[in-house]
């Protein structure tokens, strides 16, 4: 699980397909191919899918024509194939549960049979640096007493657990530890485990995995050398770096693009259908108009 060699560019594109692409994820993937482009690199479409209630196909099917249209080329993805293939994460998760194994083995991890609103109303719950309730605790002690096999297939009684105890599995952070990191745009970056942000989830109670393993595993076995993304998943870069250092995995090179943000000051959701590629293109804006909107 080792990345090439650093002269080697490797960077990806990762949409997930819970909504049209808009004009700051836009930005970000642009930034992320001509990056790749500069580095005379190989770029890769990952199609972050792993969200079941929202992601929809009409999705994948949009994001490839309008990352397309904005001039986004990519030698490997799910339309196109390639070396580590499949690029769909739905289609990744004996990968991630490998990875999950593995974390559990090495006594990385936990039961939790906290609901989120048990952690909401735990008393003065504190809130991390992304603005995230920190994980109080509760279940730390729960140890795994069986197969890890068994355990990465949520069974509840290897825990000491009820069996019809519904639980998800939390990565235990090594508390005060600090986790410094050199951002290519933002510079030097410091967080601190346990202070900054709190354990988290790894694998949730329907039997999901979490973003934070679903990169990790995907950017490893996909040998990423430079994340590109943007600066909301700064603090997310200090819980994936723990994970790289549990898994004894050399992680890539990050760059966080600032955000585009409307005219109230408040980030682009993708639920800002006017500002989507596909509502810009219908109204007669071409690839140059958009990229002078967000470069404006």
């Amino acid at each position: 699980m080792n990345n090439p060699e650093p002269s080697i560019y490797r960077g990806r594109l990762a949409p997930s397909p819970t909504g049209l692409l808009h004009l700051g994820h836009a930005r970000t993937f642009w930034i992320a191919h001509e990056r790749a482009r500069a580095a005379n690199g190989t770029l890769v479409l990952r199609n972050e899918d792993i969200d079941r209630q929202r992601g929809k196909p009409e999705f994948v099917a949009a994001f490839i024509e309008n990352l397309k249209w904005l001039g986004c080329e990519w030698r490997e993805g799910p339309d196109i194939g390639g070396p580590f293939a499949p690029y769909n994460q739905s289609e990744r998760f004996s990968a991630y549960r490998q990875t999950l194994m593995r974390l559990i083995e090495a006594g990385h991890v936990y039961a939790c049979t906290c609901s989120r609103k048990d952690i909401q109303s735990s008393a003065g719950a504190p809130h991390g640096a992304d603005d995230e309730i920190l994980y109080p605790g509760t279940c730390r002690a729960n140890e795994l007493a069986g197969n890890p096999a068994e355990a990465a297939a949520l069974n509840p009684t290897v825990w000491g657990l009820e069996e019809s105890s519904r639980f998800s599995l939390r990565f235990r952070v090594p508390d005060d530890q600090p986790v410094e990191f050199n951002d290519e745009r933002f510079g030097a970056q410091s967080f601190v485990a346990g202070r900054d942000f709190g354990d988290f989830v790894l694998w949730r109670h329907d039997d999901v995995p979490s973003y934070q393993i679903a990169v990790v595993t995907d950017d490893i076995a996909m040998k990423i050398t430079e994340v590109v993304r943007g600066e909301d998943l700064l603090v997310s870069t200090a819980r994936q770096l723990l994970l790289y250092e549990a898994l004894r995995a050399v992680p890539p090179k990050f760059y966080h693009c600032p955000l585009v943000v409307d005219e109230s000051g408040q980030r682009l959701a993708k639920r800002s259908d006017s500002l989507s590629i596909r509502s810009l293109r219908e109204s007669g804006k071409s690839p140059e108009d958009v990229r002078t909107m967000w470069s404006g």
